[in-house]
């Protein structure tokens, strides 16, 4: 991992097309902007975590209603 100190206005390359950009600081919170490719998705983690948490459930939920037609066919 690689940790970094910034400034506002200040930015950093990814590679050679992702730039992120410190817009704003305050008390608790970082506004930063993110210029990638279109073919480049961004996500914020909680998002991915709760997406991540879904797809598994529903995994879940299709494995639980295969078991119980099997069950309940016979």
């Amino acid at each position: 991992m690689l940790v970094l100190q910034r400034k506002i206005g200040q930015s950093i390359f990814v590679g050679e097309d992702i730039k992120i950009t410190i817009q704003d600081i305050s008390s608790d919170k970082v506004k930063i902007s993110i210029e990638a490719p279109k073919n480049i998705t961004i996500v914020r983690e909680e998002l991915k975590l709760a997406t991540m948490s879904n797809v598994e459930a529903l995994s879940s939920s299709s494995d639980s209603i295969a078991l119980l037609k099997k069950i309940f066919d016979k």
